[in-house]
């Protein structure tokens, strides 16, 4: 979608591409550069280059040399070589793009970051996104309206079928829950396909929650209670024949007749958490966590769905895998060895508050093999 929008001012990115070349090959004139910028009172340090392969890298640029339209100009009177000065026109373009592009860059970072983040926030950038487009496709621009019109072709074509991990996600989320869906569904399809899809997931959900009680995964949790508490608590000895002794099936007969709330239910009953009234760094890992005793099974749902991850490499990294590249020397390495190193890597990283760098992590791993 967004290589679409970028093809409205090809011409336009070549220009600027070219201006920035022009400029940051000299250093007399990144200096004059420089000077006229600091006589227009404009902060920043330097242009940007951008890589063209990468389409957040080009945002970056054009984003960055926005901010000095008014000193090309002034440069190109000073230097007389300099023949790529965009015009006022191609500037209004380029920063209508920018506006647009702003969201897409943002769901980006979000999405397909180095660092993955869960995935209960897959769903509101979609929609953010979604929004912008259909708010923007009648827009009195021609410029504007026929590159979201394209782009918006695209997006529904991508999206027309219901995406099930992003969906159960959002649910597994204690500030969205069915909310989220029930909000985002008729946003994203017609009304009768809106609440089809809302049928589709509720059922997946349920059937996928039926799947984990199957596997046992609560019954280990209730032995080792019961044994623990067999060892704390003395039971005295039976008593003999009195009006007690039909207690049990008295009991039996009342609470066989109660329906048994599932966890899925349980949790889907309660009233979700209202985003205001949780901190900005909330996460839905650390919740779930935190709830695990509540919920045995539906935690160890959450935890599997939540770490999926919507790409499978990070957008940034996609055409710079030369230092990931495992080489002749390495490639006997189990690829559980592999996955142990990387996982080491990240939660030692995460412990400590360190950021990732790419070539410094890789090193370190080199270190450790």
């Amino acid at each position: 979608m967004v290589q679409d929008g970028l093809k409205e001012i090809v011409d336009i990115c070549e220009n600027i591409r070219d201006s920035v070349d022009f400029v940051n090959k000299s250093d007399g004139r990144a200096l004059l550069f420089a000077e006229i910028a600091q006589h227009l009172q404009i902060p920043g340090k330097k242009l940007l280059h951008d890589c063209r392969t990468r389409w957040n890298s080009t945002y970056e640029m054009l984003n960055c040399a926005i901010k000095y339209k008014e000193v090309f100009p002034r440069f190109q009177v000073r230097e007389p070589l300099y023949e790529s000065c965009p015009s006022s026109e191609d500037w209004k373009k380029v920063e209508k793009v920018c506006t647009i592009l702003e969201k897409f860059y943002t769901a980006t970072h979000i999405i397909s970051g180095s660092e993955y983040p869960t995935s209960n926030l897959f769903l509101p950038e979609i929609l953010k996104v979604k929004k912008l487009l259909d708010a923007r496709v009648d827009d009195e621009d021609d410029f504007v309206r026929g590159m979201i019109t394209r782009m918006k072709l695209k997006s529904d074509k991508y999206w027309k079928e219901c995406n099930l991990l992003m969906s159960i996600a959002a649910i597994l989320d204690p500030r969205q829950k069915m909310r989220a869906i029930e909000f985002a569904f008729p946003k994203m399809y017609s009304t009768y396909e809106a609440q089809e899809n809302i049928t589709y997931v509720r059922k997946a959900i349920f059937e996928f929650y039926e799947e984990y009680v199957a596997m046992g995964t609560s019954g280990n949790a209730g032995e080792g209670c019961s044994l623990n508490l067999a060892s704390e608590i003395v039971c005295p000895p039976r008593a003999s024949a009195d009006y007690w002794d039909d207690l049990d099936e008295y009991c039996g007969e009342l609470e066989s007749d109660e329906p048994h709330k599932s966890e899925l239910v349980d949790y889907l009953d309660k009233p979700r958490q209202p985003i205001g009234q949780n901190p900005k760094d909330f996460k839905c890992l650390d919740w779930w966590k935190i709830n695990r005793s509540a919920y045995p099974v539906l935690s160890q749902l959450a935890a599997d769905v939540l770490a999926i991850p919507i790409t499978t490499v990070a957008s940034e990294s996609t055409f710079s895998v030369g230092t990931r590249v495992i080489d002749s020397y390495r490639a006997s390495l189990a690829p559980e060895t592999v996955q142990t190193l990387m996982c080491a890597g990240d939660w030692c990283r995460n412990l400590h508050g360190v950021k990732k760098k790419l070539k410094v992590s890789y090193i370190y791993i080199n270190l450790l093999l």
